[in-house]
């Protein structure tokens, strides 16, 4: 089988490029990083450096491939929306063109379940539950990438999309990354009541699920499946966790979430003023995320993929945490 992974130099797309070849497809990673794309060529994998936003690139990239795995995104919780429309919209417009025009037989599309949410929980939503107003414009643009997706299955391009919830594992660069630098310092404090509980969900089981879509029965095809552990852990204990694993105190002082939130839409106010738009230090987005219940129904995924996740919260922790230590030494720790 013939294979592109667009994103192959990200967290997923990275996983999902070495689990392939492993396994013996003929696998083309394309990303823009050369330093990580330099580490795929020396496992064997052919790459190619481009840039999602070059439609002909797109095109050829896709000439002589079965299957198209769209990995790429930008992420992040702040930013000008252009940025994210140009990397999210245009550039699964262009992925699709490059299925379009050389007749790929399926496309395989990472979306975010971030379009579920707002600034209060939500508890098991499934995929055809009302959605909110967009609380970023990485959901905002994710949700129009989506749309192009829908267009394109119903002009004939066999699609199918996931919804994978927090992803971490070894190599994660977002989640509990973000978390520990703050840790270390002391300084985190605990928003909301510290009870809240959240969906996360291993790399490897993502890539399960991927490699599910890529074989999946015609009646799945353009569909979206959330992905998640299916085992809704307390955040504020799995940070505990953390703590205990590295020597770190435990977060004590606690910041109701309307403070919190309310503390975050003045520093978002602030930093919209800042030429260079950095990301402020609190989200309102990011607010949300640690004080609310946030967690997805699986039970699609499970009844028409056959997805079972096979590595528990607990197991992903500790290889999480065992990565960590092993490599904190480039990081400077």
């Amino acid at each position: 089988m013939k294979v592109l992974v667009t994103g192959a130099t990200g967290f997923l797309g990275g996983a999902l490029t070495r689990r392939l070849h492993g396994m013996g497809w003929g696998v083309t990673a394309l990303g823009r990083n050369s330093a990580a794309l330099d580490k795929l060529e020396a496992l064997g994998i052919e790459t190619i450096q481009a840039d999602l936003k070059d439609k002909e690139g797109m095109i050829n990239a896709c000439k002589d491939q079965e299957i198209v795995f769209h990995c790429a995104a930008l992420p992040s919780p702040w930013g000008k929306f252009e940025k994210f429309y140009q990397a999210n919209v245009i550039g699964t417009r262009n992925i699709i063109r490059g299925c379009e025009e050389n007749k790929i037989k399926r496309l395989v599309h990472v979306s975010t379940p971030s379009i579920y949410f707002d600034y209060k929980s939500r508890i098991n939503v499934k995929e055809n539950d009302p959605l909110p107003d967009p609380i970023s414009e990485y959901a905002h643009t994710k949700l129009l990438a989506e749309e192009e997706l829908d267009k394109a299955f119903a002009n004939g391009l066999a699609t199918i999309a996931i919804r994978p919830r927090a992803l971490f594992g070894p190599g994660d660069s977002v989640i509990f990354p973000r978390l520990i630098p703050r840790l270390q310092t002391g300084r985190l404090p605990i928003l909301g009541d510290g009870e809240n509980v959240v969906d996360l969900t291993y790399i490897e089981n993502v890539v399960d699920a991927l490699l599910l879509c890529a074989e999946s029965p015609a009646n799945t095809l353009g569909k979206k499946y959330n992905i998640s552990n299916g085992e809704p852990v307390k955040i504020w204990r799995l940070v505990e966790r953390i703590c205990d694993a590295l020597d770190l105190p435990h977060p004590k002082r606690k910041i109701s979430y309307q403070t919190a939130n309310a503390a975050a839409s003045v520093l978002e106010l602030i930093y919209t003023f800042i030429p260079t738009y950095p990301e402020p230090p609190l989200t309102r987005v990011s607010v949300s995320m640690l004080a609310n219940n946030t967690t997805l129904d699986i039970s699609a995924a499970k009844n028409e993929l056959g997805y079972q996740p096979k590595v528990s919260i607990d197991e992903g922790f500790d290889l999480f945490i065992k990565w960590w230590k092993e490599n904190s030494s480039l990081r400077g720790n």
